[in-house]
């Protein structure tokens, strides 16, 4: 949903029927990027969307993250070329579509194990997305001028992963609002099966790298909400032995 300013609500307000405040405008309108300028962000925007991150709640007010800026183009070449590196080995290992007949009979078995015991990693979605990698056909990192490494303190309240998450929304969202472009990037992960990486970025226990976010400016600009499934809403607002009642979250009445 596309808006121009005079027709967003006032923030600290609500009417029914009012048009998005700038809050929701940034969440509806921001999209993960794929695509960036060379020129990186300057350090104080750098560190003003980190405060973002800085200020977003966690259990017990625990903040189980450290922040890790990489801007180096020689580093950020050195992941990228060592990622794909990792990725063309489990993808040799893993990938039996595009092997002959014995070596398929070898890696199937082998790829349905990890699978089975790796499903999101090994999800589809991710698995052809190394595949891509693999054959040289996308990048891992985007060519991002900078990659905010979300390092986990695993001896956070309750659920540091959680922690993490929320963190990293602001971060993108305020990202956003300021005019730059961010994307999550789970594969960050495969550079920790390195121990020169490992060592390079401090990660050893209690600490965990699963996730970063690429930002930059984005090349092209690509601002815009996305069509997004209707979702079933269960609405418990009766009385403790009635059914719930069932709305579509995004249908319009």
């Amino acid at each position: 949903m596309n808006m121009k300013l005079e027709e967003l609500s006032p923030l600290y307000e609500y009417q029914e029927g009012m048009p998005w405040n700038p809050v929701e405008k940034v969440i509806m309108e921001r999209r993960s990027i794929r695509g960036f300028k060379k020129e990186p962000l300057p350090d104080t925007m750098i560190e003003r969307i980190l405060e973002a991150g800085r200020f977003a709640p966690s259990a017990g007010n625990a903040q189980p993250w450290r922040f890790i800026v990489v801007k180096s183009p020689e580093i950020l070449a050195a992941m990228e070329k060592d990622a794909v590196r990792v990725i063309k080995f489990f993808m040799f290992l893993l990938d039996y579509t595009r092997t002959g007949f014995l070596l398929r009979l070898i890696k199937k078995p082998l790829a349905k194990f990890y699978i089975r015991i790796l499903g999101n990693e090994l999800h589809p979605v991710p698995f052809e997305l190394m595949s891509q990698i693999a054959l040289g056909k996308t990048k891992v990192f985007h060519d991002a001028p900078t990659l905010i490494l979300m390092v986990e303190d695993s001896r956070g309240v309750s659920c540091p992963p959680m922690d993490i998450g929320i963190c990293g929304e602001n971060i993108v969202l305020s990202a956003h609002s300021l005019g730059a472009g961010s994307c999550w990037i789970g594969l960050i992960k495969v550079l920790m099966y390195l121990p020169w990486w490992r060592k390079r970025f401090g990660i050893r226990k209690p600490y965990r790298l699963e996730v970063c976010i690429a930002l930059g400016w984005q090349k092209p600009k690509a601002d815009g909400a996305v069509p997004r499934e209707a979702q079933v809403i269960e609405w418990f607002d009766r009385g403790l032995n009635d059914a719930p009642r069932y709305t579509k979250q995004g249908v319009k009445s």
